[in-house]
């Protein structure tokens, strides 16, 4: 009999091969290994290698609890990594032909996106440069809104900024000064300029800037009320091809820069797929696309919760799809002649590995193994997708089913609602919907309309109806389980995280049909939530159709914290006290309504804990929310069967 994927299990049983770079000859590939160290049960990354088809691998980083972000330089010859020492953050070059790791560079603060030069004498990479006002200040004065950022904290002008360092001598310098966050450096084919994604109100919006490596002369690329996601020079260094759009709508289209002129050309204007900047629910990199030829982009893209490879025509704008994967692909690395795409990979029943696509066979393979053993004596839940025809749409929907699913046993059931709200589920692997299922849930998700991957369209139909036909389209899904001899009406229960936790604690106010409920870092009064979130002054508006004061009556009729008198769900409330993407004065507010109107609510601070912590937090903490919700589903909904 399987065991069941317990929070112990997830949280320490795992690892996780991340940043997979191929060799420019394609015959290895490096990786960043992570996991639970078993003595001091903190998380470790270290770096790894191996053949292009997974064997001879073998660790090659050993000092360090952190090493990350490796980078092959242009013959190959060297690899290039951060790895933290101590308090400071260090770059190292490793040489792949045998002897030690130089260290070329160090901060203490943090570094990141590390970028070799064409000719391999230097490496762009971005790091915090302070104002001197950050930390140690007793009083702290700002005059920008975006003066506080989730997971980064108090920042004031504090910064990412671009710097160049010359490898033989290690001598470094900044590249850029605005009081502006600086990520993804690449440099133009001719090694003399840099393009470098710049953010706008805390990431809302993001322009590219092109600067000049020896002057620091800087020049724009898009408005800074929109958005550029991806971006790649052309070979010959004329054009640039980026995924963006001329303000945030929450879904990319394709554009072509010419350098010389400075004109841009939109080539698309409502692309059904969503090439992959970044990705909802874990920390990932964008996938920058590739240039094939001097008129072909190969890029990676979700479409409808799955992963696909795409070719873009830079000419027409055509795209066509090469490869799909019922899975999320991460990352996009080819080799110098564009045979071997590697990517890690998430998939319904593995995670944390990585996978090659040869585009000369077209065949696909994983190359590590890392969790088999984990998978083999507890495997991920069993699974199955279905549709919902609601109000004119189709939903689409995912069934997570305990591993020994019995049909003539009627289940408990929980529903998984997602954050963003601009945001997606689909073919992957995640810690809750899996920790529920394996212990004896029937766990189902959906993407409601507001989610991305499938066009501009559905991602807006969210847009000034926060909780309106999102929620109808979930309690439909949730109706079209019931009707199932297996699904058990009386015992039905909610999860959802930030727009997850908004609609959480919307719909438990608006319903009884729940019976237990977990609410995680909820949006849960929209007019503080402006105020104070390190987004909210921008966000709001983009989502509500206006700030508070122009769109009053609407935010009152949409914030659960109205209606928060009518819950009666036994509700769990997990926040960490160090959330500025949702404050914890959300889960404050929340707390005390419910309590004050006589529910059953429980409510679990996580000093130190950041919006995204489920996903990066410290493993204990995680550990510690696994546990908390799976025992409360348990006591709530299993007693009674």
């Amino acid at each position: 009999m399987a065991i069941p994927l317990s929070a112990e299990r997830l949280v320490h049983g795992l690892a996780s091969a991340n940043e997979p770079v191929i060799s420019p000859n394609g015959e290895q590939i490096v990786y960043t290994r992570s996991q639970t160290d078993t003595i001091s049960r903190q998380m470790t990354s270290q770096l790894w290698i191996c053949d292009i088809d997974g064997s001879h691998a073998r660790r090659l980083t050993w000092n360090g609890d952190t090493n990350r972000w490796p980078q092959w330089s242009p013959d190959g010859g060297h690899i290039a990594y951060i790895s933290h020492r101590g308090e400071d953050q260090c770059i190292f070059v490793l040489p792949m032909a045998g002897g030690e790791a130089r260290q070329v560079a160090h901060h203490a603060t943090a570094v990141s996106d590390l970028a070799w030069s064409p000719d391999g004498q230097h490496l762009a990479y971005t790091a915090v440069v302070e104002d001197g006002t950050t930390n140690s200040a007793v009083v702290r004065v700002t005059r920008r809104r975006d003066y506080k950022h989730d997971g980064r904290g108090y920042l004031n002008d504090t910064r990412t900024q671009l710097f160049v360092v010359e490898i033989e001598h290690g001598t470094n310098r900044t590249i850029t000064s605005d009081p502006l966050d600086h990520f993804m450096p690449q440099w133009s084919p001719d090694g003399k300029s840099i393009a470098v994604q710049v953010h706008h109100r805390n990431g809302l919006s993001s322009q590219l800037a092109l600067v000049n490596v020896e002057t620091g002369a800087t020049s724009w690329i898009g408005s800074d009320a929109g958005v550029v996601g991806l971006w790649s020079w052309s070979p010959s260094g004329d054009r640039i091809f980026f995924a963006g759009d001329t303000e945030q709508t929450w879904q990319l289209d394709f554009f072509v820069f010419t350098v010389q002129t400075g004109e841009t050309r939109r080539m698309t204007h409502d692309l059904a797929i969503l090439p992959q900047a970044g990705f909802p629910t874990i920390w990932a990199p964008p996938a920058q696309p590739i240039w094939l030829d001097d008129h072909t982009i190969l890029l990676n893209a979700i479409s409808k919760g799955a992963s696909g490879l795409y070719e873009v025509d830079t000419d027409t704008g055509a795209v066509a799809g090469r490869h799909h994967w019922e899975a999320i692909h991460l990352g996009l690395s080819v080799d110098a002649c564009h045979r071997y795409v590697v990517q890690s990979v998430s998939g319904m029943d593995s995670t944390g590995e990585v996978g090659v696509y040869d585009r000369t066979s077209d065949s696909f393979r994983l190359v590590t193994t890392l969790n088999d053993a984990l998978f083999s004596k507890s495997p991920a839940a069993d699974w199955e997708r279905f549709d919902v025809e609601h109000d004119g749409l189709v939903i689409e929907a995912w069934l997570l089913r305990p591993t020994d699913f019995d049909p003539s046993r009627r289940y408990p059931v929980i529903l998984d609602v997602h954050g963003g709200p601009q945001s997606f589920y689909g073919y992957d692997f995640r810690s809750v919907p899996q920790c529920l299922a394996t212990n004896d849930y029937l766990v189902v998700y959906a993407n409601p309309r507001g989610s991305t991957s499938y066009g501009r369209a559905f991602a807006q139909g969210v847009v000034g109806d926060w909780g309106g036909g999102d929620y109808e389209d979930l309690m439909a899904v949730v109706d079209t389980l019931l009707t199932r001899p297996y699904a058990d009406a009386e015992r039905v229960g909610i999860f959802g995280y930030s727009y997850g936790g908004f609609m959480t604690s919307w719909t438990i106010s608006q319903t009884h049909r729940f019976k237990a409920a977990v609410c995680g870092a909820p949006v849960f009064d929209l007019e503080s939530f402006y105020g104070t979130s390190d987004v909210g002054y921008g966000f709001g508006p983009m989502e509500w159709g206006g700030t508070p004061e122009a769109r009053r009556e609407w935010c009152l009729s949409r914030s659960p914290s109205t209606f928060a008198h009518q819950t009666q769900t036994p509700t769990l409330i997990i926040h960490g006290e160090a959330d500025d993407r949702c404050p914890i004065g959300q889960g404050e507010q929340m707390f005390v309504l419910l309590n004050e109107s006589g529910c059953d609510v429980e409510f679990v601070r996580y000093p130190g804990g950041a919006h995204a912590m489920l996903n990066n937090g410290t493993p204990e903490l995680r550990l510690d929310a696994l546990t908390r919700i799976l025992g409360w589903f348990d006591t709530h909904l299993k007693t009674s069967a």
